[in-house]
């Protein structure tokens, strides 16, 4: 991990749907900036079909991917919670958690649940570039006096 890099981690109920979709557009997008993991509040059995469906239309093929609980991070330490879960997180995730409010989307359909993935995949576009512009305003880069 480069020094710069943020450990950022998507959180949303199940760990189906929205913070693996977040995980994998930050993974495609962002690796130069962060290292993104997720994790469930009550994690589900399996990825959900509708979300390995619509990130494979978006060459991201999240097959092998399973739901992992936050129970199951351990002692790691994160720089950024992205808490989509709609409930409170523990502390012990981390100290700085941002809220998003995006609609699960297990219960919806097919072209609703593409409209979330598409709104997850701005929005970590916006995590990226922000993280870009810090990195660049930051006065002291890790190596450099």
């Amino acid at each position: 991990m480069n020094p710069a890099q943020k450990r950022v981690l998507f959180v949303c109920y199940g760990n189906a749907c929205r913070s693996q979709m977040a995980e994998a557009f930050a993974r495609t997008y962002g690796s130069d900036v962060m290292v993104p993991a997720s994790a469930g509040v009550n994690p589900a059995m399996r990825v959900a079909p509708d979300t390995v469906r619509a990130m494979a239309e978006k060459n991201i093929d999240l097959r092998d991917h399973f739901p992992k609980g936050i129970r199951n991070l351990g002692r790691a330490q994160f720089d950024l919670v992205i808490n989509m879960s709609g409930e409170a997180l523990p502390e012990s995730v981390g100290p700085n958690i941002l809220a998003w409010d995006i609609p699960d989307p297990i219960i919806v359909g097919y072209d609703e649940h593409c409209e979330i993935r598409d709104q997850i995949e701005r929005m970590v576009m916006q995590l990226v570039l922000d993280l870009r512009r810090d990195q660049r305003q930051s006065p002291l880069r890790p190596g450099r006096v």
